[in-house]
């Protein structure tokens, strides 16, 4: 019995970089392989795609993937991904990130490459942890949820990822879940076929330390917990007020049009040149 889809193993580096490091349960693999499968139906070959990433567990994705790939450093990955659309905009570059590297850390990057819309891709694998390092809080952590930086709970109020990038002047802005793969693998197409920069958050799961501290059960309570609580944005008109207090919404939040800023800069070195 095969026990790895070809179109999934096809583009993983399963000689060199297996077993992974990611614990059992855990939502990352389940969004690698998303982001693989709308690869694959947008007929990207290998050499056409640059997935850079962090530091963090969803910025491991790099490690097993058999793109061209950028393992950078801690809350960078958006800065390196800047450089390499800049020298290559043919290709198609996906940042991986996680809630702590994209916003703690590199929160100035996050915001500022949602405001100069260079075209990239970013997939924001949100936990609402530090997973790697031990279970601390996020910039993601709900109010009052435990984290081992926060044993009598987070008193700090978390960030709406997608809320902040739209506000910081991202086009295209999307959410959707490690339990709704289907509907994951779509969002991934779009964002990367969008001109621009395009983010999707992915609620994920961490049953290691963030479910384990707050009791929230093993991955599969927590994918339920997921199913229960994802409302998409299409239904959400036709849902009372009060039965959305405690949901978000999935879907395509945002889709404007803005100038690219690679085409823009292009403009800029032409009229450079006019006048010398």
């Amino acid at each position: 019995m095969e026990l790895i889809p070809k179109v999934t193993h096809h583009y993983l580096r399963t000689k060199k970089k297996f077993p992974n490091v990611w614990c059992a349960g855990c939502g990352i693999g389940i969004v690698m392989g998303a982001i693989i499968r709308a690869i694959d139906k947008l007929k990207l070959s290998r050499d056409e795609v640059v997935m850079v990433s962090g530091i963090g567990c969803s910025s491991r994705m790099p490690v097993y993937v058999d793109f061209n790939t950028l393992h950078t450093t801690h809350g960078r990955p958006l800065a390196f991904a800047t450089g390499v659309k800049l020298a290559k905009p043919s290709l198609k570059v996906i940042v991986i990130t996680g809630d702590g590297d994209a916003l703690a850390i590199g929160g100035n990057h996050f915001i500022h490459a949602c405001r100069r819309n260079i075209d990239l891709t970013c997939i924001l694998v949100n936990n609402q942890t530090y997973g790697m390092t031990g279970g601390q809080f996020s910039p993601s952590t709900p109010f009052m949820k435990i984290g081992t930086t926060a044993p009598y709970g987070n008193r700090e109020r978390a960030f709406d990822i997608s809320k902040l990038a739209i506000a910081s002047g991202a086009p295209f802005v999307a959410r959707g879940t490690a339990y709704h793969v289907v509907q994951l693998e779509k969002l991934v197409e779009q964002a990367t076929l969008k001109k621009g920069f395009s983010l999707v958050e992915v609620i994920s799961h961490c049953p290691t330390l963030y479910g384990r501290l707050n009791k929230e059960g093993d991955a599969v309570e927590m994918l339920k917990w997921q199913r229960g609580h994802a409302i998409p944005i299409s239904a959400a008109g036709k849902v009372p007020p009060e039965k959305l207090r405690d949901k978000f919404l999935t879907g395509v939040l945002w889709d404007i049009e803005f100038p690219e800023y690679c085409e823009e800069y292009d403009k800029v070195i032409a009229e450079a040149q006019r006048r010398d």
